[in-house]
């Protein structure tokens, strides 16, 4: 660990290129163990990826969204540190930082993967909390890039383990809000309160239900092998396109609308206002954006009136209209995610979309179980047809939130 004082500016790096290998709690304890001098982790903390069922772009709009968590997650093993420097090491950076209170007290002073750890230990020093400083060893099997909140999934573990580690009072309900201080405040990143609410707080075989105003949550049952069905998620592996600009430019067209609507946000206009409300709109294309918001939030409305009835295959129109209303009225797919959702279909889909923000990522497809490999392998030669790069794709269940697993 350095001996750099506390007072430095600098964050502190070290490259390590081997990584260990098996499943991801192992090769994060065997990490903690490399990097700490063979010493044993005091706990291990687990948090998932997250899968929007429906409700994209909603968040920001003080609307309705519907995540399950991923069975894939960001495993952190970590231990007290007796000095005033945290120090992190990250198996998917190859690499070491370590910072301390100064760089921890001001966003902008630790970048990179690095500013997600430093930005939960601000956020929590910020609400009042004693953070207490440890040395952490991070691994993870959610896939960068694909909009399934591998930051997300960092960003609740690494607050999950200091909090045990702290005996911080800090309940679960107030938790999202902190993870996502840490990444709009610290990192930087303009996201909704979705991801970090779905990393802290799904349960098995649910998906949860956000009211992203009161932020009030309920848990919807989504029993998908009950039903016999599954949920394909095939990552486009789309290289991601201008996404920061035209997401920041999105959410201002929402926002410079519900303003000119006389409204606190998006999600007071109603379905049965739409019209009337698109009529006081003379910018065609911010009309565009404010009917896919408003539909999107209807379409929310509906899975989960579907969900709870147990009717789970006929969600699917809804899923393949949210992608409709992404492609042609929020304008945030490129041609890799339309040609999964359209091969998907015709392979026998009940219904498909994009999730995440867009301009790359992840498809999800509602399917048949015994149907996944052959809708996964007709999306795999549509792909190579048109000269795509190959995607990869693989079946979820609904998981639960962050925990202490060790």
């Amino acid at each position: 660990m350095t001996g750099t004082p506390d007072t430095t500016h600098r964050q502190t790096t070290t490259s390590h290129p081997d990584r260990p290998v098996g499943p991801v709690t192992e090769r994060a304890t065997a990490g903690f163990s490399t990097e700490y001098g063979g010493e044993r982790p005091a706990g291990v903390w687990a948090a998932p990826g997250r899968v929007n069922l429906i409700g994209e772009h909603t968040d920001y709009n003080d609307g309705f969204v519907l995540p399950f968590a991923l069975p894939q997650r960001t495993v952190v093993a970590a231990a007290p540190e007796r000095g005033r420097r945290w120090t992190v090491w990250s198996e998917q950076a190859g690499a070491r930082i370590s910072f301390g209170r100064a760089d921890a007290a001001e966003p902008g002073r630790v970048t990179g993967w690095g500013a997600y750890v430093a930005g939960v230990v601000w956020a929590l020093r910020e609400a009042g909390h004693d953070v207490p400083v440890a040395r952490l060893a991070i691994a993870s099997d959610v896939p960068l890039g694909a909009g399934l909140s591998s930051s997300a999934a960092l960003e609740s573990a690494v607050l999950t383990a200091l909090a045990d580690l702290g005996e911080l009072d800090l309940p679960l309900a107030d938790r999202p809000a902190l993870a996502q201080r840490a990444e709009n405040d610290y990192a930087g990143v303009p996201c909704g309160i979705m991801d970090q609410s779905a990393s802290l707080r799904c349960r098995p075989g649910h998906a949860l239900f956000l009211d992203c105003r009161t932020l009030a949550v309920e848990q919807v049952p989504f029993d998908l092998d009950a039903a016999g069905l599954a949920i394909l998620v095939i990552d486009s592996n789309a290289p991601h396109r201008h996404a920061g600009g035209e997401y920041a430019a999105r959410r201002a067209a929402c926002e410079s609308a519900a303003a000119a609507l006389g409204v606190p946000a998006l999600r007071d206009v109603t379905v049965d206002r739409l019209d009337a409300a698109l009529a006081q709109l003379d910018d065609e294309t911010v009309r565009r954006r404010v009917r896919h918001v408003v539909t999107e939030n209807q379409r929310v409305l509906e899975t989960v009136e579907l969900l709870h009835a147990g009717r789970l295959a006929e969600i699917g129109p809804l899923l393949t209209a949210s992608h409709a209303s992404m492609r042609d009225d929020f304008e945030i797919t490129v041609p890799e995610v339309d040609t999964a959702v359209e091969t998907a279909l015709t392979a026998g889909a009940y219904g498909a979309r994009m999730t995440g923000g867009g301009f790359g990522g992840c498809v999800l497809a509602l399917v048949d179980a015994a149907a996944a490999e052959t809708v996964a392998s007709t999306v795999a030669e549509s792909y190579a047809r048109r000269g795509f790069r190959a995607p990869s794709s693989f079946t979820v269940t609904p998981g639960g939130g962050a925990e202490r697993i060790g």
